[in-house]
This record gives structure tokens, C-alpha cells and sequence, in this order.
């Protein structure tokens, strides 16, 4: 089919809903009557040569075997397809027999659905067609569509036909068939102000996707080929890849078996797509309906090839019970194993975050990847992603481990960054992931990643957000740098390429350290916080200043007036909190704190303190001699209000401890280092043997860097960090290894600025350009 016999056979359908369905149904239900019948006629003419057969072998199994159910196979056989229909009704038949009554009409078609195989009937099922039937009687409208999709001015058949003055009108091949379901849907998105072209990608893509994807090992392709998407809309990725391995024209020309697996969550596409496969002569039931993350639906098979266009930006919230159970994944798709900073393996976390449920598909095709053998070429994946998919979730998070278990397994092979505005439904940049679990000798340990963002030609008119694509050229000149492995462009072209080692894309996140350094002295305004409970020192501040030592006795007879203040003050306070304001007890509690802290302001007296440690074994001795009874939490909450960061003072020791010999050389030997760099990790020496001092953390100084996996956190610590913050150190346990990959860093091409010379003169230029044109304004 040409590209205008497909533009005039989808304009005449379009043209239906306008003619027939108008003050019917709103604009944006048109595609609800629309496609089902798009899928009901393309399967009703191809059944229309095999009819007579088809009765022919009810009629023998119902007399001649005196069987009461009728056998499917032999069914099947008859029609020539794996769906059937036995009534004795056709589309053309209904529309030949129909009378003026509704009623009739409605009966008649009931009964030719009901005459469908099974599989058909939960196509229909899908679309609700028999309501949608039932509607268009009711608004006289059923015969109208009837009649138009029975036209013969519109060929949806896979022969060759000639309209009533004998003009061709052009077979309609299966792939023509998704071209035009896809087309519809784009337009009916489009009118309806949806995202155009939500379930489908375009043609270009997964030509490049499925060029990328076979033409590496078309010389090593098994006799039998499985295909999977876990998110195959209307089946065009799975319909495209096929008919890439067994176009004749192609460099493949596959002659062995090709089985299509899919899931749709999509009523409606997942119809499409299951009539696209009976169509087709495949095997319906490989294609699934449901949540491909709410259900494992595949776990026992694994596919040589998986191509997809997973949904992004798309919520899994209502799906995170299948997976996880609170905080526990329990969906072994999304449980890895890694290795921590220390060599120990881990099982964690392969989950990102909810709201963007994208790399859970990525892992549900990883899950499926085939083993690699002797006889076997592994599994090979091509997925598109947005940017998201790259970079989101810092080290230790489910977005990062997902990154580095494809990295550090070596099954990311390449990336192609697509130019944006080449998606019908988004004009944001999307890239093409490619994943290879059996790389040859010359990419192990590699990734290739291709810049295609200005490699385009644009549109002469847009089709939703998309206004480019790619040419044929372009297809194989990305296709060329990737199967001859480039890691630079030798043209001087749009397509920018690079190569990198696996270990390049991965990072230490290492947290940075100072000390605490604490000044202490007794003053009033320190010790009145105090007064306060912490999560209420606003609200009981307030009423302190207004009632005075009153709350000590309790506030009930104000328990009214409180509770207006602290709606118009806006406290932000429950009931439970407010009662618990004007209960005394509440006010008793950390009065009798305040006053152990007034008699220890008495003993120690106004000083400023600038070595916390003696101060604190100051307080210490007055608790004991005094006997003043406090806590160790008590003791800690005075410190704590009479204290405060000061660069003078002396580094606060948490505590010194003494590291068992094989502890501390263990230590040294992961980390390659001698004694003498102990400081660097928090350990500081005493003057005697094995004693470290370990000082606490002043937590608004801390600091994090990101270390790439090339270097050692030490090297890097000295050269970084130490030159500017001397008494820093390292905070081994907080080490998380994570991945990310930025192709703006990688590809960024720096435009230098301006020569000041050449800015002045613009600028006087312009300046005199408009003392021109002043002056001509005002000679008038």
C-alpha cells in the first residue's frame, strides 16, 4: 500500500465518524465505535472466502459426528486462521437483510458475534461492542455504520479489489493494517486533545530499534525466535520486528519460526493487538491483558529478543502491593545482588521511585534475558526511555542499584540519544537502550553511547508533538557506527559518538566530616528554652509570656480562650495537643530541668567555655557533689541549650577507642594505606598504642563527594579535600557505590564567549541605528 492509498483509505474511515456518529456521541467517543469496527470488518472479510467451508464443517460435526460441542481445530482449519465464525451471518449479509427495524438488526448482529470463536468474543468483549451495537440502534444510526464499513469504495482486505467504476483499490497487508489502526488512534487522541499517539511508536524508531537489535548476529539467528514487549500496545514493536527478520528485501530473510509474546494493561489496544496477531495467523493467547508489574506473566519463559517503548513518567503507586511488602520486595524480578564497599554481597532494592515506574519494565526484560551457551547467542534488548532513566536516584537508591547491576553485569552494550519532537505524545529528548548479555570480545566491558539529538530531517507538517524524523540515511548511519563499534565520528556529522569503560559511568558517594567544636557559657535567654517541651517551645513560649508562672498551677480555666489563640495564631496544634498545653504536668516536667540547670548556673557561674570537655566533666562533678540527680538524656538537653559551634574552640571527643589489632590492619588493608593516614578516617592516635580518639560530627558542616570507581577515595580525599579543609575526614560506613549517566557532561561542547572588541562594536552600532531613527521620527 502506497502512502496515499493509506492517507485515502484512513480519510474514509475518519470520515465515517463525522457522517454517522455526529450528535450521536461526543467527538471524543467516536474512536469507541470507530476502531472496534475497523478490527470486526478486517477480520469479517477475511473470513468471507472460507464461510461456506466454515458451515459446511459445522453442519458435518453437528449431523455426521453428532457433536454437541463443536471442535475447534477442525474450525479452524476450515477458516484457514485461528478464529472462526459459525453463524451464518456476514457484515454483508446483515447489511443485505436489514428492514426497518432496529430491533431485527440488533437481533441479527447479536447473533453473528455470538457466532465467533472464542478468542474473537473477548476482542469484543474488550470493546464492549455489543452495548455500542445496542446504542446505535436505539439512535437509528447501526445500519448507517453498517453500511459504510461494507462500502465498496473501502478495501480492508488482504486481496485486490476494484471499486464500482472499476479504480483498484489496494490489498491491505497486515502491516498496512497497523498503520492504519496507529493512524486512527493518533487522530482520534489528537481531536480529543489526549496525548497523540499514546500507544505506539514511530515507524523510524523501530526501524532503527530493530536494525540495532539483529543485524549484529543475522548470520547466528536460532532456528526458532521468541519476541517480547511487556508493554505492547497495539502490537506495532512486535509486528515490526518480525516482518524486519522475514522481509525478503531485508539483509536478513529469516525462513525459521518467529513467536510474539506481549502484555497490554489496555483493554482496547490490547484488542488491537490480539486481533493484529490472530490476523497474522499467530497464537492469540501470547498476548496477555494486565499490569505486566502486577503479575509475573511470563516467569517461566525466557526471549531471545525484547523490544519495547515502556510508559514513563507513569505512576506504579497502585502496583507497589504486588512488589513490595512495606519496605520488602517480595517480586524477585526487582530483588539484585551487589557488592557493598567492602566485598560483601547484598541483596537490595531494584525498585525507583513511585512515581515513575519505567526502569521496572527495563528490569522485567532483563528477568527474561536468555542464558548465553555454546549454541546459544544470549538475548539481546532494545528500550526506549526519557532522561529520567539515566540519572535519577542518588547512589544506594532503586533508580542507581538498577543502573549499576546492568553496568556491572555487562549487559548495557549502547545507548542513541534521539532527537526530541520525534515522539507523536512528547517533545522531550528519549533515548534508545540497548542491552546485550553475550557482547563480543571487542565491547565486553564497554558501553558505546551515540548523540542522534541533531541528527533529523523535519516534517512538512506535525503529527502531535512530532515535527522530525529520522531518513533512511540517518537509520543506517547510526546503524553503522554502532555494528562497526566507532568511538568517534570520522565524518563531520550530526551524530556524535563515544565510548567509555563500564567502571566510567560509576561513583563512590563518600560523606565528609568535621569536627564539632563547642563554645559553652550559662546565660538566661539559653537556660529559658529550657521552660519548653521541643515539638511545643512556640506555643508554650506564648503562653508563658502571658500567663506567667499561672501554668505551673494548669490553664482549664483558659482552656477556651487557648484554644481560639492557637487557631488565629495559627500553632498548627490537634485537640490532643492542646489539652496536653493546659495540663500542668506538661509544664512541671521541664521546669524541674530548668531548675537543676539555675543551681548548676550558681556552681559554674557566667565563664565562657571554649573546651567542651571540660566542661562537660565540670557539670559532671557538680551532678555527683550536689547531687542534683539528673539523667544522662537531662544532663544532655542543659549541654546542649548552653552550647554553640564556635570555629575557636576545642574539637568535641565522642569517645577514644582501642581497635583490636586485626580490626585496625584489616582496615589499613582495604584501604591501602599506613597508620599515618588514620586521620583521614576519623581515627586520631593517643599516646598510647591502639587508642584512637574519635571526635563527634558538626552535622551543618557535613559534606558529600562524589568519587569516581577509577580512583581511590583516599587519592582523591588528599587531592580534593584536604588542601581546603585540613581537619576533614572520611566516613567509611556512609561509602554507597552508584551509577549515572549524563550525556550533556559527555557531549557538552563548550561556545566560547564573545571578544569584548567585537560586543563594543555592535552595541555602537545599534546605538547609532537608533539615533537614526529617532531622527527621522522627528522630522515629521
Amino acid at each position: 500500500m502506497t502512502h496515499t492509498s493509506h492517507n485515502k483509505l484512513v480519510s474514509f474511515i475518519w470520515s465515517i465518524a463525522d457522517d454517522c456518529l455526529r450528535d450521536v456521541y461526543v467527538r471524543g467517543k467516536y474512536r469507541d465505535i470507530i476502531l472496534p469496527f475497523v478490527v470486526l470488518r478486517r477480520i469479517d472479510s477475511l473470513l468471507e472466502e472460507t464461510k461456506v467451508a466454515v458451515l459446511a464443517e459445522v453442519r458435518f460435526q453437528k449431523e455426521e459426528l453428532n457433536s454437541t460441542e463443536l471442535d475447534t481445530k477442525g474450525l479452524q482449519d476450515a477458516s484457514g486462521y485461528v478464529f472462526y465464525n459459525t453463524s451464518t451471518w456476514t457484515m454483508e449479509k446483515l447489511k443485505g437483510t436489514a428492514t426497518n427495524s432496529q430491533q431485527k438488526l440488533v437481533a441479527n448482529f447479536e447473533e453473528y458475534l455470538n457466532g465467533f470463536s472464542a478468542n474473537v468474543k473477548e476482542i469484543i468483549e474488550k470493546f464492549n461492542l455489543s452495548a455500542q451495537i445496542r446504542h446505535m440502534a436505539s439512535k437509528d444510526v447501526l445500519l448507517d455504520v453498517l453500511e459504510k464499513f461494507t462500502s465498496p469504495y473501502i478495501n480492508l482486505t488482504p486481496l485486490e479489489k476494484n471499486d464500482p467504476e472499476g479504480r483498484p483499490l489496494p490489498a491491505l497487508s497486515n502491516l498496512g493494517m497497523g498503520y492504519v489502526f496507529e493512524e486512527l488512534i493518533r487522530k482520534f487522541n489528537e481531536e480529543n486533545n489526549e496525548e497523540a499517539g499514546e500507544h505506539f511508536t514511530p515507524r523510524e524508531v523501530i526501524q532503527l530499534m530493530t536494525t540495532l537489535v539483529f543485524e549484529p548476529i543475522k548470520d547466528q539467528l536460532p532456528n526458532i525466535i521468541t519476541i517480547y514487549d511487556p508493554a505492547c500496545g497495539s502490537g506495532g514493536m512486535l509486528t515490526e520486528s518480525e516482518n524486519y527478520l522475514i522481509d525478503e528485501e531485508s539483509s536478513i530473510g529469516y525462513t525459521g519460526d518467529v513467536y510474539l509474546y506481549g502484555k497490554e494493561i489496555n483493554d482496547e489496544t490490547y484488542a488491537i493487538c490480539k486481533s493484529d496477531m490472530m490476523i497474522k495467523g499467530k497464537d492469540p493467547e501470547n498476548i496477555r491483558v494486565g499490569s505486566t508489574l502486577s503479575t509475573n506473566e511470563f516467569s517461566n519463559m525466557k526471549f531471545d529478543f525484547m523490544l519495547s517503548n515502556p510508559p514513563y513518567g507513569k505512576s506504579w503507586a497502585s502496583e507497589q502491593k504486588y512488589i513490595k511488602d512495606g519496605k520488602d520486595v517480595i517480586d524477585n524480578r526487582f530483588k539484585i545482588k551487589l557488592k557493598d564497599y567492602w566485598g560483601n554481597w547484598e541483596t537490595v532494592d531494584a525498585t525507583p521511585r513511585s512515581s515513575d515506574g519505567q526502569l521496572l519494565f527495563l528490569m522485567e526484560m532483563v528477568d527474561k534475558m536468555k542464558a548465553p551457551t555454546a549454541n546459544r547467542v544470549g538475548s539481546r534488548i532494545a528500550s526506549v526511555h526519557n532522561g529520567s532513566s539515566l540519572f535519577t536516584g542518588d547512589a544506594g537508591s532503586g533508580e542507581s542499584n538498577i543502573r549499576r547491576y546492568i553496568i556491572e553485569n555487562d549487559l548495557l552494550d549502547a545507548i542513541v540519544q534521539l532527537p526530541n519532537n520525534l515522539f507523536y505524545n512528547t517533545g522531550i529528548i528519549t533515548y534508545i537502550w540497548l542491552l546485550n548479555n553475550n557482547k563480543p570480545k571487542e565491547r565486553a566491558g564497554k558501553v558505546q553511547l551515540l548523540d542522534a539529538n541533531n541528527l533529523y530531517r523535519k516534517l512538512r507538517k506535525n503529527l502531535g508533538n512530532k515535527n522530525s524524523e529520522f531518513s533512511p540515511e540517518q537509520i543506517t548511519q547510526i546503524a553503522q557506527a554502532y555494528l562497526e563499534n566507532w568511538d568517534t565520528n570520522p565524518t563531520d556529522s550530526a551524530l556524535q559518538i563515544k565510548q567509555f569503560q563500564n567502571a566510567d559511568f560509576g561513583y563512590y558517594k563518600v560523606n565528609i566530616e568535621r569536627p564539632k567544636r563547642l563554645k559553652a557559657q550559662f546565660t538566661k535567654e539559653a537556660l529559658d528554652t529550657l521552660r519548653y517541651e521541643k515539638g511545643l517551645q512556640v506555643s508554650m513560649q506564648a503562653l508563658y509570656e502571658s500567663y506567667g508562672d499561672l501554668v505551673y498551677a494548669g490553664l482549664d480555666a483558659h482552656a477556651e480562650e487557648i484554644s481560639k489563640r492557637a487557631e488565629k495564631e495559627e500553632w498548627g496544634l490537634n485537640k490532643k495537643q492542646i489539652s496536653k498545653l493546659i495540663d500542668k504536668s506538661t509544664w512541671l516536667k521541664p521546669k524541674a530541668l530548668y531548675d537543676a540547670a539555675l543551681q548548676l548556673w550558681q556552681y559554674v557561674g557566667d565563664e565562657i567555655f571554649l573546651d567542651f570537655n571540660a566542661f562537660s566533666g565540670l557539670i559532671d562533678e557538680h551532678v555527683k557533689q550536689h547531687k542534683l540527680g539528673l539523667s544522662a538524656t537531662e544532663k544532655k538537653a542543659i549541654l546542649s541549650a548552653i552550647s554553640s559551634y564556635d570555629a575557636e574552640a576545642e574539637k568535641v571527643i565522642k569517645k577514644i577507642e582501642k581497635l583490636p589489632g586485626d580490626k585496625l590492619h584489616q582496615l589499613l588493608n582495604h584501604l591501602g594505606c599506613g597508620e599515618e593516614d588514620l586521620p583521614y578516617f576519623g581515627y586520631y592516635a593517643t599516646s598510647k598504642s591502639g587508642e584512637y580518639i574519635i571526635y563527634e560530627t558538626e552535622s551543618d558542616l557535613r559534606d558529600s563527594e562524589q568519587i569516581p570507581l577509577s580512583e581511590t577515595i583516599l587519592t582523591y580525599f588528599k587531592r580534593e579535600v584536604v588542601p581546603h579543609v585540613e581537619e576533614a575526614w572520611i566516613i567509611l560506613d556512609s561509602v554507597k557505590i552508584g551509577y549515572e549517566i549524563s550525556f550533556n557532561k559527555y557531549f557538552y561542547q563548550h561556545t566560547p564567549l564573545r571578544a569584548l572588541q567585537d560586543i563594543t562594536k555592535d552595541l555602537l552600532a545599534l546605538e547609532e541605528q537608533s539615533d537614526g531613527l529617532l531622527a527621522d521620527i522627528l522630522k515629521f
